[in-house]
């Protein structure tokens, strides 16, 4: 039960994340407030580090491609948090979800794992969603809505390095390396567009209370990644894979409750589609996994 129990509780938490991210975004650059959840992220991590009395190893092998997981989990937070300024947070999400579907065509493409034709099938059912959710031509989000598409891609190679590196690091070095290199990599780009004068990419000084939310942004990513962690530690993945869903339950209710935004029908279709295609995904990884 408490895996079940930590697994729920990020799903809640990271929507918050994202509700905090699109209520700054209407005043903060969501560069700036992509690098404020990495910059956080990592003194949380390396608070927890000198609490529990936990080494971090900051210089580990296949450093080249630790640099590269930092850039893609970077990017995939700049898409994100450039998509919920102008979406609702429950469609975002929505979009986003097509990364299982990603992930299946990446490991296939770049892992060697096999996919049969019900998983690719799956796949196709899962992009059908997202259209229905973007309506390309219909003037309804835009190119807006490719951004999820985009952080969804880049988060799936994210999680390719993730698995290809887990053995090369801790839990907190990982996530204090990532934290590293987001930050690096995110303020370089914020850097060059304020000097560029970019427009709508300008550093801009927080005040009080905006610094106040880019801490606990940073503190929830900390914590969902945490209670994610400790989760798989004390339950199947076959349990918990289901409940990544509730994050769209939690995302539909902060964006009513706090922004006003509603699903309409064929956003509803689409969330549809997707969850079912990811859950069927997970159902045949599931049984490939057996049969191995």
């Amino acid at each position: 039960m408490s895996g079940i129990l930590f697994m729920s509780s990020a799903m809640f938490l990271v929507p918050v994340m994202d509700a905090i991210a699109k209520y700054l975004g209407q005043t903060v650059p969501p560069l700036e407030v992509a690098l404020s959840r990495f910059v956080f992220q990592g003194v949380f991590a390396v608070a927890v580090a000198v609490i529990l009395g936990r080494s971090l190893t900051l210089f580990p092998r296949r450093l080249g491609l630790h640099i590269l997981r930092g850039a893609f989990i970077a990017a995939a937070t700049l898409f994100f948090f450039t998509a919920v300024k102008t979406l609702p947070i429950a469609d975002a999400i929505a979009i986003f979800f097509v990364e299982p579907m990603i992930l299946t065509m990446l490991s296939a493409l770049f892992l060697g794992e096999s996919v049969g034709p019900r998983r690719w099938a799956a796949v196709a059912v899962g992009f059908v969603g997202a259209l229905f959710i973007i309506r390309p031509g219909a003037g309804v989000f835009g190119l807006a809505g490719l951004l999820p598409i985009g952080a969804a891609t880049c988060f799936a190679f994210y999680l390719i390095l993730t698995r290809k590196l887990s053995g090369t690091a801790s839990i907190l070095s990982l996530m204090t390396l990532g934290a590293i290199y987001g930050s690096a990599l995110l303020g370089t780009a914020l850097f060059a567009t304020t000097m560029l004068a970019v427009p709508g990419a300008i550093f801009l000084m927080p005040d009080t209370t905006q610094l106040g939310l880019m801490v606990v942004i940073g503190g929830i990513s900390f914590g969902a990644h945490f209670l994610v962690v400790l989760a798989f530690t004390r339950a199947p993945a076959v349990v918990l894979a289901p409940l990544n869903y509730l994050e769209i339950v939690a995302a539909t209710a902060l964006g009513f409750f706090v922004f006003g935004d509603l699903p309409d029908a064929m956003t509803w279709i689409g969330i549809a589609l997707i969850v079912g295609s990811g859950l069927y995904i997970a159902h045949r990884e599931r049984q490939a996994g057996k049969a191995h």
